[in-house]
């Protein structure tokens, strides 16, 4: 292999050992903040359940770290056969965007072909490789789908999320970026009202003591704005952030706003810093104070710290909220790449599903919609009982 050397890390322990490796491999490319040791490890531990860490490192030949696929094993049913799927950790339940293997810069072709070839040798392991929520220009999905071609593999590719994000000019001052956007003078003179509010203020926790006081308030603003609708309710989800915000703090990665009036948090930001890059991962607000703009001005005292700080990008990651436009100008797709070899059970399963749309579009098109409306309201729900409730 050219003097590279690849171990299969499969336990926790190895995992956690890696810590240091990890960290420095990601600040010297162009991994992101959810393809940190922080991230992965703390989703692991709390939302990891039976996928268990099939971590593939590549070390060079002075044994250090170069490359890592960060994977995990979870064995699934399908139609009667146990399949082994291999999926990147952190993939679910937190909205991990441009998941990917971390590179070392200027090594990239040379250890995806080491790891293709891994993958090849540990082909026993696994029935399909599911690799979501990769940014589409990432340099790993052109030369995985080189590779997966070279050796006849089946790679199947599909668009998963947009993100919206914009570039910030070297130097450029807030007021400067902020005559751009489309909500300046919203921004403006909710901001001057705001401030003429009693016990007004902006705070930002980034210490771990401060962070275990704003993160409560967090979660209590988001739900106030998406109730039922949010997954950040769910216990284990919440759990994943307990742990993971105290790993971001100690490497310096994250940033909760609470915008306060009277002495109470009415607006909150979730915010994450990795190299160069701003991203606004999640927020809330009291609904009270809507009509008062709490969100909007919170939003643009993030852009201005992120312009004074020095970051290049400010990234609103998945979703094209209307909000995220008056601010962004850009966007970015990311992608799914579902791999699997040829006659194996995960190419069946793949075939199988294929043709299973197949057959779903062409009785959409040869039926009466008020055939297909009422086949939608027997779908059964999950108790097995059927439903009346339309798609």
């Amino acid at each position: 292999m050219n003097g590279w050397t690849m171990v299969l890390v499969r336990e926790t322990r190895g995992f956690l050992a890696l810590r240091d490796e990890w960290r420095s491999l990601c600040e010297s490319g162009r991994a992101s903040v959810f393809n940190t040791w922080e991230w992965l490890f703390g989703w692991h531990l709390q939302l990891g359940g039976r996928r268990r860490p099939f971590l593939l490192t590549v070390r060079d030949g002075s044994g250090q770290l170069a490359g890592v696929l960060p994977l995990s094993l979870e064995e699934r049913w399908w139609g009667g056969v146990r399949l082994k799927w291999l999926r990147w950790l952190g993939d679910e339940g937190v909205g991990s965007d441009y998941l990917d293997a971390i590179l070392r810069p200027g090594d990239e072709a040379a250890l995806t072909e080491v790891l293709a070839d891994a993958l090849e040798r540990v082909r026993h392991e696994w029935d399909i490789l599911e690799l979501s929520d990769v940014e589409e220009l990432s340099p790993t999905v052109a030369l995985l789908e080189a590779r997966c071609r070279a050796r006849g593999w089946h790679l199947e590719r599909t668009g998963r999320n947009r993100c919206p994000y914009e570039v910030l000019d070297a130097g450029e001052c807030f007021d400067t970026f902020l005559a751009r956007t489309a909500r300046a003078d919203n921004f403006l003179r909710r901001r001057k009202w705001l401030e003429r509010q009693e016990g007004f203020a902006i705070t930002r926790a980034e210490k771990p003591e401060e962070l275990a006081r704003a993160l409560p308030e967090f979660f209590r603003l988001h739900a106030l704005r998406w109730g039922t609708r949010s997954g950040l309710g769910a216990p284990d989800v919440q759990a994943f952030h307990q742990e993971v915000v105290p790993l971001l703090s100690a490497a310096g990665k994250v940033r909760l706003y609470l915008l306060s009036v009277g002495g109470r948090a009415v607006a909150s930001v979730y915010a994450l810093r990795h190299g160069r890059t701003f991203s606004y991962y999640n927020a809330g607000y009291d609904p009270e104070w809507k009509s008062r703009s709490v969100g909007l001005v919170l939003v643009g005292e993030t852009f201005r710290d992120a312009l004074a700080e020095g970051f290049s990008e400010y990234d609103f990651l998945r979703g094209t909220e209307a909000y995220k436009s008056d601010w962004a100008r850009r966007q970015r797709m990311t992608v799914q790449l579902r791999i699997t070899r040829p006659m194996s059970l995960g190419d069946w399963m793949v075939r199988a599903q294929a043709l299973e749309r197949t057959a779903r579009n062409v009785l959409r098109d040869a039926l009466p919609e008020q055939v297909l409306t009422r086949v939608r309201r027997l779908r059964p729900r999950g108790d097995g009982s059927p439903s009346e409730m339309a798609e």
